[in-house]
């Protein structure tokens, strides 16, 4: 029914329950990928809903093909669990760009080359959706997460829309990893908004880039990078003129992609258009930092470097300096208050550059697979989600490979923390 008032309309539907699962994820990137096959290994029902027609967000849809270095920057792994057994079965069907010296595992010698690999976007979603639906996860695709069922912080289910129309799907809990925190925001829980800087970023091939493809014998060659803006993560260069993103409205968005698309083209009006193409553009807008949760504890490089942490779900480094560790403690995925929702990946509560360590794919995948293990520890303890036994949850971790606690001997002598950019906490400046 919808009544018409001034400026206004009133409008509501009597939703039937469609279906009820253990566990609802909203978002099928990979840190949600990762939370809905954690969640399934132990059969419970789980419903993984995502907006587009392939998994893998923006690790896919984004075109950011790129597991960021995995190690200390000295030889020394940190991040395994799910990270890792999707970082090498990335490299199974397509091509890879693993180093040498990380081919076989962790070298046995010292080495500042770093422990990544890009690549094929679309092979990997695949991929994706064989190991979600392998693990018995229900998928719906072209479908959006629209609004929680909340009652004093509890979750009951979720309002979809899609081709069906509007539908209900109760549960009994819920992961968010939209990315964008779009249903915690919707449930009342505490979230801050982010601003992304100036980028969009596409792949190319050029009659070049072919000739060395054949060359070297490999299709990682292949490919080239076309921008429309093209501010890097420290937001060097961000023109004057443009405002700085939130990526939270339909009309930010729209401006977003009208811009970066009518740059994109003129950059190439001169190219020879006989030896060029664009082969892929981003399916999804290319935000690092759109909105987060106010956690129960928000991490920040100054405070967490080289900080242990009593519930640490997982052990992470920093992608883009040698030596920096941090842990990730369950905190920084949870707000007490909503006892059966959680996040991961991009929303997880970070401050600044925190922020930014956070969302990048290793440490997604990782705080959705903690994620997952934590909603299926709390139905089974009959407990919220920030109360679980710490110790169980890591124990659980653990047996998945997923590393705790990063060792002390990988920590320098010289402790000083210097991060390059804009995006950093208040107690950080310089350059690296």
């Amino acid at each position: 029914m919808v009544i018409y008032m001034e400026n206004t309309i009133t409008f509501t539907k009597k939703l039937t329950v469609k279906k009820a699962y253990d566990v609802i994820v909203a978002g099928g990137g990979v840190a949600g990928a990762a939370a809905a096959v954690s969640a399934a290994k132990y059969g419970c029902s789980v419903l993984l809903l995502e907006k587009s027609n392939i998994l893998g967000g923006l690790a896919t849809l984004g075109l950011v093909n790129l597991f960021v270095p995995m190690c200390n920057g000295r030889g020394k792994q940190i991040i395994f669990g799910l990270a890792e057994q999707w970082l090498r079965a990335s490299a199974a069907y397509g091509y890879d760009t693993i180093p040498k010296e990380w081919k076989n595992g962790e070298p046995q010698e010292e080495t500042n080359v770093r422990y990544c690999q890009r690549y094929s976007p679309y092979i990997f979603a695949l991929q994706l959706t064989e190991a979600v639906t392998s693990a018995g996860v229900d998928v719906l695709f072209d479908c959006i997460a629209s609004y929680p069922q909340m009652e004093n912080g509890h979750c009951s289910g979720i309002i979809t829309d899609s081709k069906s129309g509007l539908e209900y799907y109760a549960c009994r809990m819920f992961i968010d990893t939209t990315g964008d925190a779009d249903i915690l925001r919707r449930s009342g829980m505490p979230t801050v908004a982010g601003e992304n800087f100036f980028t969009y970023i596409g792949k190319k091939i050029t009659l070049d880039s072919c000739r060395r493809s054949v060359e070297k014998g490999t299709l990682a060659e292949l490919y080239s990078f076309v921008s429309g803006g093209s501010v890097n993560l420290y937001g060097d260069h961000q023109p004057a003129a443009v405002p700085k993103w939130s990526g939270l409205t339909v009309d930010e968005v729209s401006e977003y992609l009208i811009q970066n698309q009518l740059l994109m083209l003129d950059n190439i009006k001169n190219d020879d258009r006989c030896t060029r193409d664009i082969a892929q553009l981003p399916l999804m807008p290319n935000f690092r930092t759109t909105c987060r949760i106010d956690g129960d504890y928000t991490m920040q490089i100054a405070q967490d470097v080289y900080r242990h942490h009593a519930d640490s779900v997982c052990a992470i480094n920093d992608f883009d300096h040698r030596d920096y560790l941090y842990e990730v403690p369950l905190r920084a995925l949870t707000r007490r208050g909503f006892d059966n929702m959680i996040t991961a990946g991009r929303s997880a509560s970070g401050s600044g550059y925190a922020w930014d360590v956070l969302r990048v794919i290793p440490p997604a995948i990782l705080t959705g697979q903690a994620a997952g293990e934590a909603a299926v520890l709390a139905l089974e303890e009959k407990s919220a989600i920030c109360d679980v036994t710490i110790s169980i949850l890591q124990k659980r971790l653990e047996d998945s490979n997923v590393m705790i606690h990063f060792p002390d001997a990988y920590v320098p002598e010289d402790k000083t923390v210097v991060i390059h950019g804009n995006n950093m906490d208040g107690h950080i400046e310089g350059h690296n």
